[in-house]
């Protein structure tokens, strides 16, 4: 908080508000308008919460106008060059980097979190082989206060690291065990010895007729893409995740809630609409065409994977990913593949067209991740699932950080009325 003092005059009372003045580390400016309604009987009105801080948090800052990432201020780009996916995690739940006996303890007690009660695990015999994965995922996160109703309690530390490396633990196991259930496979148990990304492929894709090995290119790949959606700041699911938490729900609840927040396909399923649309597309002879219809404010069809509501800038992460999904390609499917190519040529084209410029339509991350898991062999019906896996680090972040702050409250947004004025009730016989 600092001394300075925002002066807003209500236009027809003429009554002055003063709203104090918060500084961030980094960012804009924000105004304090807590005592708003109080003193001066006023909402806000920002439908999409655009221009509203609904927390403060010490976890992830995002600059879009000049596409600058960091996560507890450490630039994105950097953590993706030198770290794991675990030790970011670590970084996001903690705060900060973890020594290496740290680290070591924090990725053995992941490892033995990774296997599912039985009882939980025969859940999945109950969806139908052709259930989304997501409503699967979904559904066994939410009953897992059911089974660990013993440690939920939000109050305790004990409990609050229990369920934060219980859940980043399971996560992989339960989308596993979705995906296989969707085959027809046999369910494939946790490997201890592997670490998080290859212990996840391995139970994605191995089956107990044969030996399996993991690509080393595929579980870095893996491990990048995960690092790159470990957390967004307040977004859609992560402000779900803080919103239900603030009901001091039990945390599988609230995580399930992000879940389902996720799935929606304005939220976590861009990266398949990304391939959609390149399909649609299907060949570089046509790039110009459908590039034309794009700029059509009259045509529907849209360029996905391009431009972001909160970067005006390159998407930093849409860098790395571009870089990993060469290695990709060329370790385990065709350095030719036409979609890849398709798409290299498509944002060179979009880059150089003065419509996109002069909107600053940039490619995001999710221009290249759909690739990357197609070349994995990861079904476009698991896009979604694999960003929940990543993304449930930020979203635990985000719930310890709601949970531990001292002046928190139960979330209440406030609505702009437009309906009928009072009334009075009219019998049915005189209707």
């Amino acid at each position: 908080m600092t001394n300075k003092i925002y002066q807003l005059t209500h236009p027809e009372t003429g009554k002055t508000a003063s709203l104090p003045v918060r500084e961030p580390t980094l960012g804009p400016t924000v105004v304090d308008i807590g005592a708003l309604y109080r003193d001066h009987g006023l909402f806000t009105f920002d439908p999409g919460f655009a221009a509203t801080a609904s927390c403060e948090s010490a976890i992830t800052y995002i600059d879009g106008d000049e596409g600058v990432l960091l996560y507890r201020g450490y630039p994105v780009e950097q953590l993706a060059e030198n770290s794991r996916f675990i030790e970011v995690a670590y970084l996001l739940l903690y705060g900060e980097l973890p020594t290496a006996e740290q680290l070591a303890t924090f990725e053995r007690s992941i490892r033995m979190h990774t296997m599912l009660h039985e009882s939980l695990l025969r859940f999945f015999n109950g969806f139908h082989y052709n259930a989304h994965p997501m409503a699967m995922v979904t559904g066994v996160v939410a009953s897992m206060s059911a089974f660990y109703h013993d440690t939920t309690n939000i109050k305790n530390p004990a409990h609050i690291d229990i369920f934060a490396h219980r859940i980043i633990a399971k996560l992989p196991t339960i989308a596993a065990a979705a995906y296989k259930h969707s085959l027809g496979q046999p369910f494939m148990y946790p490997q201890n010895h592997l670490d998080y990304c290859s212990n996840m492929l391995h139970m994605y894709f191995a089956v107990p007729a044969e030996a399996y090995q993991v690509n080393e290119v595929a579980a870095r790949a893996l491990d990048l893409l995960f690092i790159l959606h470990a957390d967004h700041e307040q977004n859609c699911s992560t402000s779900t995740v803080r919103l239900a938490g603030s009901s001091g729900t039990n945390p599988y609840s609230a995580i399930a809630a992000g879940i389902s927040a996720l799935w929606g396909p304005a939220h976590g399923g861009a990266n398949e609409a990304v391939l959609t649309m390149l399909n649609e597309i299907g060949s570089v002879r046509n790039i110009e065409k459908f590039v034309a219809k794009a700029k059509d404010r009259d045509d529907p069809f849209r360029l996905m994977g391009f431009g972001h509501r909160v970067y005006k800038n390159f998407d930093p992460r849409a860098k790395l990913i571009r870089k990993m999904c060469h290695e990709v390609l060329e370790e385990l499917g065709d350095p030719n593949d036409p979609l890849f190519e398709l798409a290299l040529r498509l944002e060179e084209v979009a880059l150089k067209d003065d419509y996109f410029i002069e909107k600053k339509l940039y490619p995001n991350v999710d221009f290249y991740s759909g690739i990357i898991y197609r070349a994995l062999g990861i079904p476009v019906s698991m896009f979604t699932v694999m960003f929940a896996i990543a993304r449930t680090v930020g979203w635990v972040a985000h719930w310890m950080e709601m949970n531990a702050d001292p002046n928190g409250r139960i979330g209440r947004p406030r609505q702009l009325y437009t309906g009928p004025a009072q009334r009075d009730y009219v019998p049915l016989d005189a209707r």
